[in-house]
């Protein structure tokens, strides 16, 4: 990431320490867990601890958003949790891509044998319980409701909505145990924290959101160049900060105050909005690691 300095992001309210005792306490109810991630941010935007807070419970990941992110490394993530032992979808809760396969594929993969199991004792009715976990603000209620066909769940574009956990029966002899969003005592990769607050994962009230905008700017001008062209209609090289990039922005879309001074507040503000709505593309913050060892196992 940029070096343009960055108080560090300390994010841990008390409701999320409550939730990783709720996780351990109601784990024995579960068959799998399903956790939900951010398919532009799908390692900053995993927990972590998850894999200690589950255990062994036979797990997937649902990269939600894949409409907002880079398609092509969206494959690249989908093959890497794979690769980890975890089945991978591609998900986008608002257009409703992927939506229909995930229960199929939850139990002809994750869990074929407890399906096959339960098939040959005759229990195969039985309901597959499975527990939905992640992040705050990265779409699990927006899933259960399109899941079960109706709002069940509270949704906002806010982080820590879902509060408590609660269970939520669908049609295909299938349970969902939402859990509240979980985050973690201490961010150790403040890169990770910075592309959770990119996407709106960490609340825009305890940041400064210029810096982070300038973040963004430098990292879309290395890596997105033709798509940070395409939006604003500003030229730049390599050599920009990310104030000069902001200022640009700014300048372009006139956000003048008093003075002729640019309103870099106004633009920051912009820009985050716009990357966080897709209206700059398609774009990805992070790639997979290239070593299987590096999973979480």
């Amino acid at each position: 990431m940029d070096s343009i300095d960055m108080k560090q992001i300390q994010w841990f309210p008390g409701h999320m320490a409550k939730t990783r005792r709720l996780i351990a306490s109601n784990l024995s109810l579960v068959d799998a867990v399903v956790e939900i991630v951010d398919a532009r941010t799908p390692l900053s935007s995993q927990n972590p601890e998850m894999d200690k807070m589950t255990k062994n419970k036979p797990r997937a990941v649902l990269l939600n958003k894949c409409d907002l992110a880079d398609e092509k490394t969206t494959q690249f993530w989908i093959n890497y949790f794979r690769s980890c032992g975890k089945e991978a979808i591609a998900i986008d809760c608002r257009s409703g891509k992927g939506i229909k396969s995930i229960i199929p594929a939850i139990k002809n993969t994750v869990l074929k044998e407890l399906m096959e199991k339960r098939k040959k004792s005759g229990m195969s009715t039985s309901s597959v319980r499975l527990m939905i976990v992640g992040i705050p603000n990265v779409g699990k209620s927006s899933l259960i409701n399109k899941l079960a066909g109706s709002k069940r769940a509270k949704v906002e574009d806010r982080p820590g909505v879902t509060r408590t956990k609660q269970w939520v029966k669908l049609d295909n002899n299938t349970e969902l145990l939402d859990m509240p969003g979980v985050l973690w005592p201490k961010f150790e990769d403040q890169d990770a924290a910075v592309r959770l607050a990119f996407t709106g994962a960490i609340s825009d009230d305890i940041l400064d959101i210029e810096t982070l905008a300038m973040k963004l700017l430098v990292y879309l001008a290395s890596e997105y160049p033709v798509s940070l062209k395409e939006r604003y209609k500003i030229e730049f090289t390599s050599e920009d900060t990310g104030l000069e990039l902001l200022e640009k922005v700014g300048k372009k879309r006139g956000m003048m105050i008093s003075g002729g001074e640019i309103n870099t507040e106004r633009a920051a503000i912009t820009v985050l909005d716009e990357f966080r709505s897709g209206k700059l593309g398609r774009i990805t913050l992070e790639s997979p690691p290239q070593k299987e060892q590096l999973c979480q196992e």
